[in-house]
């Protein structure tokens, strides 16, 4: 379906042809009608298949079309990530350019005019509001904001945000808005939580699924069966045989992305890490170097798998197997948007090998094991079965550090991705680019 069959204002029509959006794709042909229809809905989609535009556009439209309250804040988007947050603000800014809305972001990270610029934009009731949850908190507490206006009400990836511990926080904010409102939530998976939460802020929804929950064909995964010290080796030679270009690797641990970051730049490739403990200021730096291809590898924990969008990826390897299949299938969906073609790898050490083969079951497809370089040593056999009992013997010994007993146990700091500060804000300043028409 073409964009100018949908019932949208010229003005709206006028952006996305500036941005070069021409088709639908299927979340937005599904969700645009019953969204302009103000009904509620809960829709199942994952990132990469336009869902960005599919509750923005019929949002801006209502907009237009009908009375809202000048100088209040008319829609709050909420998102799990200050780099989500930042993407919908800048598909917002190329959506509206030819209307007279505002629109002020709020996520945490920044310096002290960030947050000015927030509460201005907060106080003086810009038209859309898009935050995360903890940074708009913030202000709630400290100011006197009159919600009064909003009349819509829209989460995005919610199930990671109730992965994060926001749900606390999302059900504080959702009780200052507006009973009559439209509330719109958009989710990558639907467990049970998200459910209740949906029977908890939603009225009578109506539900939209589209089954995206496996990675696109024009991704070619393949995996190297390997032990855990022969993974970087294999790194080591794949970009030694090839210039690497707009390649993202993915790892659980923030200490490993340092690491692999530091050796890939002691070998000369042009290589930067992303991880939680870099300062917003930075992680912008990083991600502009990367986009404009002046960083060729991105080297990154799950920070950058949901919700990023970034042009011609060629290459998603994963340097561990992820914990969840929906983190397989959200890492490796940073490739092959909008039709492209790209390829993944995944690094199975023996201790992975059984949750590997748990992605295989999912994908209902055997992935393509590449051979491990004869020069690198011996290769375990991909036997997850097996390795998954001799990993339960392993944990079934007892321990032979019979001081410890009795004590107790400290807990490592998970090495993944936090909820921890939120945000800044940007405004609309200049005239859209042009950009994948898939969006987020």
């Amino acid at each position: 379906m073409l964009f100018t069959e949908l019932p949208l204002c010229d003005n709206l029509l006028d952006g996305l042809q500036a941005m070069n959006f021409k088709e639908t794709t299927p979340i937005q042909e599904q969700a645009i009608p019953v969204i302009l229809e103000h009904k509620d809905v809960i829709a199942c989609a994952q990132t990469g298949t336009g869902k960005t535009a599919a509750f923005l556009l019929p949002l801006l439209n209502n907009l237009l079309t009908e009375p809202h309250e000048a100088n209040k804040v008319n829609a709050i988007i909420m998102a799990p990530t200050r780099e989500l947050a930042q993407q919908i603000d800048q598909q917002m800014e190329g959506f509206s350019y030819f209307t007279p809305f505002s629109s002020v972001a709020v996520y945490g990270g920044n310096d002290g005019d960030a947050w000015e610029v927030q509460k201005r934009g907060l106080l003086s009731g810009a038209d859309v509001v898009i935050a995360t949850p903890g940074r708009l908190l913030s202000h709630i507490n400290l100011y006197n904001i009159d919600f009064s206006g909003v009349k819509y009400f829209i989460l995005d990836e919610a199930d990671r945000m109730l992965d994060m511990g926001f749900y606390d926080d999302i059900m504080k904010i959702e009780k200052l808005l507006p009973k009559d409102r439209q509330t719109i939530m958009f989710s990558a998976t639907m467990p049970p939580k998200i459910q209740q939460l949906a029977k908890t802020i939603l009225r009578n929804p109506v539900e939209i699924t589209i089954a995206v929950a496996r990675p696109p064909e024009t991704i070619l995964q393949t995996a190297y069966i390997c032990y855990e010290a022969q993974k970087i080796e294999i790194v080591k030679q794949l970009f030694s045989e090839k210039k690497p270009n707009k390649v993202i690797l993915f790892s659980g641990k923030k200490q490993k992305v340092k690491e692999i970051a530091k050796t890939l730049q002691k070998m000369g490739l042009s290589a930067d890490a992303m991880h939680s403990d870099l300062e917003q200021s930075e992680r912008n730096s990083v991600m502009h170097e990367f986009r404009n291809e002046r960083v060729n590898i991105l080297v990154a924990t799950d920070i950058v798998s949901r919700g990023i969008d970034i042009d011609d990826i060629t290459l998603v390897i994963n340097f561990d197997v992820p914990h969840d299949v929906e983190d397989y299938v959200h890492r490796i969906g940073r490739t092959a948007r909008a039709g492209d073609s790209g390829m993944a790898i995944t690094f199975v050490s023996p201790e992975e090998q059984f949750r590997f083969s748990k992605i295989e079951r999912f994908l209902k497809k055997t992935i393509y094991k590449i051979p491990v370089p004869p020069e690198l040593g011996e290769v375990p056999e991909y036997n997850p079965e097996q390795q998954r009992k001799e990993g339960r013997r392993r944990s079934d010994k007892p321990s032979k550090n019979k001081g410890n007993k009795g004590k107790e146990k400290k807990h490592a700091q998970p090495s993944g991705e936090k909820k921890g500060k939120k945000t800044s804000s940007k405004r609309k300043q200049s005239r859209p680019n042009k950009k994948d028409q898939t969006g987020s």
